[in-house]
């Protein structure tokens, strides 16, 4: 789980560190006007809902990854273990740029440059938060259906 963490969070900032540079100039159009990659600098949270609660958001992304990886040895389930670990190591991303970048340390926003559609400005983290989401789900629904299959 740790290696996916360090994995998924080196990633997601070299990504950022690259579009920054690349993007400095403007937005770089991909497929039209539907996918683009795009500079954002996001205070908030997804939709950049809440973007004068970053504080809360650092709060909540530094809570979920100790508390993985609190958790992370209890983890026997190799589909829960890689979801779980993909959603610290987006956390992780973000939290990053969220205690380092500007304005200030704790208060940072985070790089987002992903834009599909009218759909929200996203990154590397977002994406894996979303897909180990989604893993996490399906390893709990295999083991109800394991259990299931038992009884």
């Amino acid at each position: 789980m740790a290696v996916i963490v360090v994995v998924v969070a080196a990633l997601d900032q070299l990504v950022k560190a690259l579009m920054i540079n690349l993007l400095a100039d403007g937005p770089i159009y991909v497929l039209g006007d539907w996918f683009r990659f795009r500079l954002l600098f996001n205070s908030g949270a997804a939709f950049s809902m809440g973007e004068s609660s970053t504080w809360l958001f650092t709060c909540i992304q530094l809570a979920f990854v100790v508390g993985i990886a609190i958790y992370a040895r209890k983890v026997k389930d190799p589909w829960t273990a890689v979801g779980l670990a993909m959603v610290a190591g987006g956390a992780a991303g973000n939290l990053i740029d969220r205690l380092f970048r500007a304005p200030s340390f704790f208060l940072g926003h985070v790089v987002d440059f992903i834009s599909v559609g009218n759909f929200a400005v996203f990154n590397i983290a977002d994406a894996s938060i979303t897909c180990g989401v989604l893993v996490f789900i399906v390893g709990v629904l295999l083991e109800e259906r394991k259990e299931a299959a038992r009884a």
